[in-house]
Formats: C-alpha cells, sequence, structure tokens
C-alpha cells in the first residue's frame, strides 16, 4: 500500500511552498497580530484565485477536483508559514459540513462562492470547558434561530455559518446562517493567537436554513470532526515541521564556549525528540489522509491517532523550539512564540486532546471487540 503523494500533488506542495515564502506569510500573520485586522485580505484573495479554497470541491460546484488529498498537501504548507487566512475554517469547516450533508441545491448555491472566497465557518461550542452537545441551548423554531455561540473561529469575519442547534422536536440538527443578514451580533474576542481571530456570535431570530435532515446533527458532526482532524492534522505537523526547522538553523549558528550550540548533548537530545514526534505525527497523518480519500472504514480510528499524534508534536516542537532558542526564544522579536501560540491554539480547535485520547481508545476497543466476534461469531 502506498501512502506517498502523486507527483502532480508534490508539485503543488513545491509550488504552495514558494508562493508562501515569496509572500511572507509569517511576517503577514505578525503584522495581523501587531494590528486590527482579522487576516490577511490580499493573502486570502490570491489564495482563493489559485483555488486552494477549493480543492476538494468538485468542479461542478467551482471547485478545483483535487480531493482530499490536494487539500492535506496545502494544509500542510499554510501551517508551516502560519499563514493567517481563515482557510481551515473555511474549507476544513464550512465547505465539508456543506459537501457532508447539504442537497444538490445548496451544494450548487454555497459551495461556488466558498471556492471563490467567501469566508465560511462551524459555530458550535457555547462557552469554555468540554462540548456537550447534549447541553447545547441554542435552539431553531420556524427557520429562526435564537441563542450564542461562543468561540468561533474566524466568527467576527465569515459570510456563512454552519450552526449546531436544537431544531422545533428538540433534536440536534445543522442549519445555515447567513452572518452578514439581520439577527446577527457579533463580538471579537482575545484568543491565545490573534492571528486567528475568534468571535462571539449573539443569534436574535437570524434566518436558519436546514442542514441534512432534522436530528442528524450528532452524527454529521462526528462525521465532520472526522474529515477535519485530519486536514488540522496536515496543518500541524506544517507547523511541527518549521518548528524543528528554526531550532535546528539556531542551534548550528549560535556557538557558545566557541562551539555551535547544537553539539551539545542537551540540544541534541531536544532536536532528537521534536524529529521524532514530527515523523510520528506525520506518518498518522498520512494514514489518516489516505482513509479520507477512500473514505475507508478505517477512518475514525486512523482519524483520532492522527489528531492527537499531531496536536502533541506541534506543541512539543514549538516548545522546545523556545528552549533552544534560549532567553532570546522568549522574546516578541522571536518568531518562536508564534508557533507556540498556534500550536495551543490549533490543538483546541476540535476539541481537547485527551477528548480526542478518549476517542481513540474507544474506537480501538469497538474494532477489536468487532474483529473479535467476526472471528469466533462470539460476541464479548
Amino acid at each position: 500500500m502506498n501512502f506517498d503523494f502523486s507527483d502532480e500533488l508534490k508539485q503543488l506542495r513545491e509550488e504552495a511552498h514558494r508562493f508562501l515564502g515569496e509572500r511572507n506569510a509569517l511576517a503577514a500573520a505578525r503584522k495581523v497580530l501587531d494590528g486590527n485586522d482579522g487576516y490577511d485580505k490580499a493573502l486570502w484573495k490570491e489564495i482563493a484565485e489559485m483555488g486552494w479554497i477549493g480543492a476538494a470541491i468538485p468542479e461542478e460546484y467551482g471547485g478545483a477536483g483535487l480531493g482530499h488529498l490536494g487539500l492535506c498537501v496545502l494544509a500542510e504548507e499554510l501551517g508551516a508559514a502560519l499563514a493567517p487566512v481563515p482557510f481551515s475554517s473555511t474549507a476544513y469547516l464550512a465547505a465539508e459540513a456543506i459537501l457532508i450533508a447539504g442537497s444538490a441545491a445548496q451544494k450548487e448555491r454555497y459551495l461556488p462562492q466558498l471556492a471563490a472566497g467567501a469566508i465560511g465557518t462551524l459555530a458550535l461550542a457555547e462557552g469554555p470547558g468540554t462540548l456537550d452537545l447534549k447541553r447545547m441551548s441554542s435552539a431553531v423554531a420556524r427557520e429562526r434561530i435564537a441563542g450564542t455561540k461562543q468561540p468561533v473561529p474566524d466568527g467576527d469575519i465569515a459570510d456563512l455559518a454552519v450552526v449546531a442547534a436544537h431544531g422545533a422536536d428538540r433534536r440536534l440538527s445543522l442549519f445555515l446562517v447567513d452572518l452578514t443578514g439581520p439577527g446577527v451580533e457579533r463580538e471579537r474576542i482575545a484568543t491565545i493567537d490573534p492571528s486567528r481571530g475568534h468571535a462571539r456570535l449573539v443569534f436574535r431570530g437570524a434566518a436558519a436554513e436546514p442542514l441534512g435532515a432534522a436530528g442528524d446533527g450528532e452524527a454529521l458532526l462526528e462525521r465532520l470532526f472526522d474529515r477535519a482532524a485530519v486536514l488540522f492534522a496536515f496543518e500541524q505537523v506544517g507547523g511541527a515541521q518549521a518548528s524543528l526547522d528554526q531550532a535546528k538553523a539556531y542551534a548550528l549558528e549560535r556557538y557558545a564556549f566557541g562551539r555551535p550550540i547544537g553539539s551539545f548533548q542537551a540540544i541534541k537530545h531536544k532536536l532528537a525528540d521534536m524529529y521524532v514526534a514530527t515523523e510520528l505525527a506525520r506518518s498518522n497523518a498520512y494514514y489518516g489522509a489516505w482513509a479520507l480519500s477512500q473514505d475507508a472504514p478505517e477512518l475514525p480510528v486512523a482519524a483520532a491517532a492522527a489528531r492527537v499524534s499531531a496536536s502533541e508534536a506541534f506543541y512539543l516542537a514549538a516548545k522546545e523550539n523556545i528552549q533552544t532558542h534560549g532567553g532570546m526564544g522568549y522574546t516578541w522579536a522571536f518568531d518562536c512564540h508564534l508557533y507556540y501560540r498556534r500550536a495551543k491554539l490549533l490543538a483546541l480547535t476540535l476539541g481537547a486532546t485527551r477528548d480526542w485520547k478518549d476517542r481513540l481508545v474507544a474506537r480501538l476497543e469497538a474494532r477489536n471487540e468487532s474483529a473479535l466476534e467476526g472471528a469466533t461469531g462470539i460476541a464479548p
């Protein structure tokens, strides 16, 4: 079984790497962090024009038709560059939700808009702490939604939101809400990484269009999270690799006691640990990409494994990058903190790492029980 990318996708990766380097996406992230803009509008416009947002969207709906493997390649490069654009909210969450649950008419209406640069997001959480879908208070009646969602990734700049709320039958469902229309109030909220904006959304009778069958919200979110987990894993692997590269470069150029600090055992061990964690995460991400592209039965386990290993690898690499830089690594002038901020933020975007560990254990147990029952004909 070959988990490597095709030559076409490798070329796409090289082009994405070159483009983001020429646009100095890392400097753009710092500029957004220092300023008041929620994202780099010029960079987002160019990304849309190149068809990146619609990489996994079929051509019939205005996308590039590259499939999820193309989206994985782009996610890794965007993660390495810390591009301050609402790519994940739009491509991993909003577009994927519509691909999973949308009717033909909804796909024809919304997917071309997202592929062309409209910003989408997923409004799910209703406050800090572990997400509990059963205790969600947002509700829809007569196709009008009321409730509060926070934090919503890129909610301060999004045009369209996929919102989870209880329908008239009190079952959880998904709805599409135009955030530019009446009945929507937004307030930007502070997070550890201001280069990726988050907001508090208050719905006061905003129009809500059903997405998917009534009462299928929990099942649809499970499918969406598995897909998004693989895509976020690639973004985290990109960030982990960039952190490792930064640490290695500094260890080779910084001298102490007449020799590069990279020659000292303590620094060697840090770099080795970062490398091992990043390669483990990359392996799991590649397996997840295969399962996602094939819609394989292994996807739930592969997605959870990719999510856990990538979250831990990015955090370790970002933390040890700061340590390798020593006292300078803690200063605002160096870029180490930008990766640390993003690592902490992405680790919470789809739920905490501990929650994904619980999912992974539960899914492995279920798979093993099913395999045992199939082999013996006896339920465990």
